[in-house]
């Protein structure tokens, strides 16, 4: 897996969130993910699609996610409900954007758009793998843990 290829779904998440909800955040380990099962308790999943084909995921904690979409919107949010599902996917759908753009000033096309949000730490997040294994990215944020996975192959 080229980390070229990878950076800008890491520098796409960390600049949405610190431009919109003012996180910071510290790398963990990363590793390669075994298990289907989200890493988190809301999770935006992406689909990559062009001269590279796979997917990619951003998990948050409950407590992550609600102390990010309290900074965005300037009010306390206590539960995942309809706004903080909203608001995952407007998220994910801003990181894809940037990767899109990104990979493309590398000479690739591709398409990252956001195929579905889901909730719940049982949530299963079937990667498109193909052979390929999932990298995950594991970031300690100010609000909580954030968990960036991808997977792709050239195409």
């Amino acid at each position: 897996m080229d980390v070229a290829l990878v950076n800008p779904f890491i520098e796409g998440t960390l600049h949405i969130l610190d431009t919109t909800a003012f996180v910071k955040v510290k790398p963990e380990i990363p590793f390669l993910k075994i298990k289907q099962n989200a890493q988190g308790d809301i999770s935006g999943v992406l689909e990559i699609s062009g001269d590279l084909h796979g997917s990619a995921a951003i998990s948050f904690s409950e407590k992550s996610i609600l102390g990010i979409v309290s900074a965005m919107f300037g009010e306390e949010m206590t539960e995942i409900n309809e706004e903080i599902i909203d608001a995952v996917g407007e998220i994910s759908n801003m990181v894809a954007g940037h990767v899109t753009t990104k990979i493309a000033e590398m000479g690739k096309k591709v398409k990252v758009k956001l195929v579905k949000v889901c909730t719940g730490p049982d949530e299963d997040i079937a990667h498109i793998k193909e052979g390929k294994h999932v990298i995950s990215l594991p970031f300690c944020t100010t609000k909580g843990m954030v968990v960036i996975e991808v997977c792709y192959k050239t195409t």
